[in-house]
C-alpha cells in the first residue's frame, strides 16, 4: 500500500528522515525541462528491469508529471515489498507551483 502526499509534505518528511528517496519516473525529455535535484531517475517502463537499483527498506516517494504514472509505480513498488511508499500527488507540476516556481511547467 502507498499513500498520496504533496511536495511540501515530502520535503517535511525528508527533513525529519534523510533516508527518504525521491524516484522520478518521467522520461528523459521531461526531466530536461524540469527536474528535482537529488532525485533518482528511472523511467516508468524501466522500473521492473531496474528494481534492483532501489532499496526496499528505505522510504521512497515517486514523482511524475501529474501524479498518475507515479501512482502506478508506487502501487507496483508496494507490491514488490517496499516498506514505505508515497506518491507525490500533482507531480512535478505541483512541485513547480508549491515548492520551486523557477521550474519550467509543461
Amino acid at each position: 500500500m502507498y499513500e498520496d502526499i504533496g511536495p511540501l509534505e515530502y520535503l517535511e518528511r525528508k527533513a525529519a528522515d534523510a533516508d527518504w528517496r525521491l524516484l522520478d519516473v518521467r522520461e528523459e525529455w521531461e526531466r530536461e525541462i524540469a527536474s528535482v535535484d537529488g532525485s533518482i531517475n528511472i523511467p516508468m517502463a524501466q522500473i521492473p528491469d531496474r528494481l534492483g537499483e532501489l532499496d526496499t527498506s528505505r522510504p521512497i516517494a515517486v514523482l511524475c508529471h501529474s501524479g498518475v504514472r507515479s501512482a502506478r509505480v508506487a502501487s507496483f513498488l508496494a507490491g514488490q515489498g517496499f516498506q514505505t511508499v508515497a506518491n507525490i500527488a500533482g507531480g512535478i507540476d505541483a512541485w513547480s507551483t508549491d515548492i520551486d516556481s523557477d521550474l519550467q511547467r509543461y
